[in-house]
């Protein structure tokens, strides 16, 4: 059986057996997804995402490092978003850790909320390290000039179950803004399992895409793919 990594929301799928299904809305959606499977427990613990980044504390956050280089080799619609697999050779540096990139992928609306706005669509760009431990860079996108590396991406936009394959290499650093000034918090996977220990990186800047981009995604999707926010509880948002 084929081996793949299959990332929905932040869900990692590392086997090609089906997990429980769930939904955006409705008996299978983000109220209900704890009491789907046993192995969604978490999606009712204390450290979820995604959430508002208020009340945030100054701190000496260190700047990360990007190495990436251009390895988008398909995208697969898995029926909850559009995922972007990309291939070996591309990392970030965080907490003195070179973290792999996985894939990226979309949400609209937005996920992540900063001082309780939210955005018209988020990328999380998902990394893992050796240890199999998970660092998302999340990018906000918001309505303004079109975004020429989406045009390449949505160039094809695949159906429900099918996979499109770049014979050109694109670069996912061309979705980042110039500016990487950043948010840090704790938080989870925003799909079942909902794991925990997941570091988050939230850019302030943000990058744009015009309306008919966005719209294009939504249109794709049929429903909006995003989990609400959740409780911080006892977590600090730091802010460089």
């Amino acid at each position: 059986m084929k081996t793949f990594i299959a990332v929905c929301g932040l869900a990692l799928s590392f086997s090609a057996l089906a997990s429980p299904h769930w939904e955006y809305s409705g008996e299978a959606g983000p109220e209900h997804w704890a009491e789907l499977a046993p192995e969604f427990a978490a999606c009712h613990a204390q450290n979820q995402s995604p959430v508002n980044l208020t009340g945030t504390v100054k701190s000496d956050l260190k700047p990360f490092h990007i190495t990436y280089a251009a390895g988008a080799e398909n995208m697969v619609n898995n029926g909850h978003t559009l995922q972007v697999n990309y291939a070996p050779g591309s990392k970030i540096d965080v907490d003195g850790m070179p973290f792999e990139l996985k894939q990226f992928h979309f949400h609209t609306p937005g996920e992540n909320q900063i001082e309780g706005k939210s955005f018209p669509m988020e990328i999380h760009f998902v990394h893992a390290n050796s240890k199999g431990e998970l660092t998302v860079l999340a990018v906000m996108v918001k309505e303004g000039k079109a975004n020429p590396t989406l045009a390449k991406l949505w160039k094809e936009m695949p159906k429900t179950g099918e996979t499109v394959t770049y014979d050109q290499k694109i670069n996912a650093k061309d979705l980042l803004p110039a500016n990487l000034h950043y948010y840090r918090f704790s938080g989870s996977l925003t799909t079942p399992p909902c794991t925990e220990g997941v570091r988050w990186l939230v850019l302030k800047n943000q990058i744009t895409a015009s309306h008919e981009q966005i719209q294009a995604f939504t249109t794709l999707m049929g429903h909006p793919n995003n989990r609400p926010v959740q409780p911080i509880n006892a977590r600090e948002v730091l802010k460089d």
